[in-house]
């Protein structure tokens, strides 16, 4: 079994820091430790058996935090470097590891290198600092010069990742945050765009600050397994079984999740990401939260069982653990919320549980995965390693629902109930049902 990194073992719980701590959108410059709000919650976090918190953009920038001023300074609008160390310090005493979103691939137009451009032109020693720029042409700023936007976006400055002050600027910014507020990982923002090389580069002198030091990276589509061994990350996002997850709950249709799952980390050689370990999630900051997608609210604890229960590592967006709603047509904000404080009912009760179940247990942290039941509305798959087996069934239906099947064992334990029964081949699932039996 591996064990060298922790990520692997942990439920992360995704904040969106600029809209958590109620910031206005635009940078007004005025300095607020509106950041120490995250202190408060950490009981809450507690409570929910978080091991550790993703951060979205915590430096200063023009507006939403992707566009950054610079990499070096904790965004005003949310206090300053002291007091997010703060943060960081009493998150490590609750044994809540950080991580922090890397965006390398573009910066703000108020970014300090940038602004040199703008104003020295040709003369700036910082023009190639950034991807390309073209001082015959023009951009819909009208600055009288042309530069590449992220995905078309002239207020997302693409930087040059193939330039070495650029990288060593870069890297001695992940010194600072490592030395000043301890942190355990990152995040790249869309990390598909990130040259092969850099990020092979960036494994490296990560792994010099800690040996487990872990990297994620935002991917959206591709070949999962690929892309970790060509960017040398640790994981990346599971955008495929996200879409699966909700579209297969809200069609009756378990068969299109399974496939998903199956293709990804199935038992056969064909598997692209088989002991691959993706970060799962039901919603996170760019997407309409999951309670909002559903048709059926009774389906919103199965949602996250399946979540908690298929191979990856579970993430938990700030807000949706007690079913926030919140739709992407709204624009943004919407989806970035501040919550005066956290709420407790049944769902968030159930994460609570299936989040420790999750860390303590070997089988769905690294065991593989085969199907036993499937039908439109049910599934029943096993989790298993040399040191476990865990077997999650799941019944959308409102309606009971017996399964047959041969698991090869005689005698279970409900890792939900603490209660053990014989299994005889056949298992009544109540409606709404939900299951994570461990064989004994």
């Amino acid at each position: 079994m591996v064990t060298n990194m922790w990520a692997y073992e942990t439920v992360f719980y995704q904040i969106y820091p600029l809209g958590f701590c109620g910031a206005p959108f635009e940078n007004d410059g005025i300095p607020q430790d509106r950041i120490l709000k995250v202190i408060d919650w950490i009981p809450h976090l507690k409570k929910l058996n978080i091991g550790a918190v993703y951060f979205c953009p915590v430096f200063e920038s023009d507006t939403h935090g992707y566009n950054t001023r610079d990499f070096q300074r904790i965004d005003t609008r949310l206090g300053s470097n002291d007091s997010f160390k703060k943060v960081c310090d009493e998150l490590h005493k609750a044994d809540i590891k950080v991580v922090l979103d890397g965006v390398f691939n573009h910066v703000g137009r108020g970014f300090w290198a940038f602004k040199d451009v703008l104003e020295n032109r040709q003369n700036s020693r910082y023009v190639n600092w950034f991807a390309r720029i073209d001082f015959n042409g023009n951009s819909n700023y009208n600055d009288g010069l042309w530069y590449e936007g992220w995905e078309g976006n002239y207020d997302l400055v693409k930087l040059n990742l193939y330039n070495e002050e650029v990288v060593q600027y870069l890297f001695d910014s992940i010194r600072l945050w490592s030395d000043t507020f301890g942190i355990d990982g990152l995040r790249l923002d869309v990390a598909y765009c990130l040259p092969d090389e850099f990020c092979r580069r960036l494994r490296g002198f990560c792994d010099s600050l800690k040996p487990d030091f872990y990297l994620l990276g935002e991917v959206l589509h591709g070949e999962y397994g690929r892309i970790l061994d060509a960017k040398q990350l640790h994981s990346v996002t599971n955008y495929q079984c996200y879409k699966g997850i909700h579209s297969a709950f809200n069609s009756a249709n378990m068969f299109e999740i399974m496939h998903s799952l199956l293709r990804l980390f199935g038992p056969e050689d064909w598997t692209v990401a088989r002991g691959r370990h993706l970060l799962s999630f039901c919603d996170n900051h760019d997407v309409t939260r999951i309670a909002s997608i559903l048709n059926d609210p009774n389906h919103l604890i199965p949602v996250y069982a399946m979540t908690f229960g298929m191979p990856g590592i579970p993430s938990v967006y700030y807000g949706s653990e007690w079913g926030t709603k919140a739709d992407k047509s709204q624009g943004d904000p919407a989806l970035r919320p501040s919550f005066e404080k956290p709420e407790w009912n049944e769902t968030t009760e159930f994460i609570s549980k299936i989040s420790a179940i999750k860390r303590n247990s070997p089988a769905l942290n690294y065991g593989g995965l085969r199907s036993l039941v499937l039908t439109n509305k049910q599934c029943v798959f096993e989790r298993a390693c040399q040191e476990e087996r865990v077997f999650v069934a799941i019944n959308m239906d409102s309606n009971p629902y017996t399964a047959y099947f041969n698991p090869g064992c005689g005698r279970f334990r409900d890792l939900l109930t603490g209660e053990e029964f014989d299994f005889n081949g056949q298992y009544m699932m109540a409606g709404y049902g939900v299951h994570f039996w461990k064989a004994i």
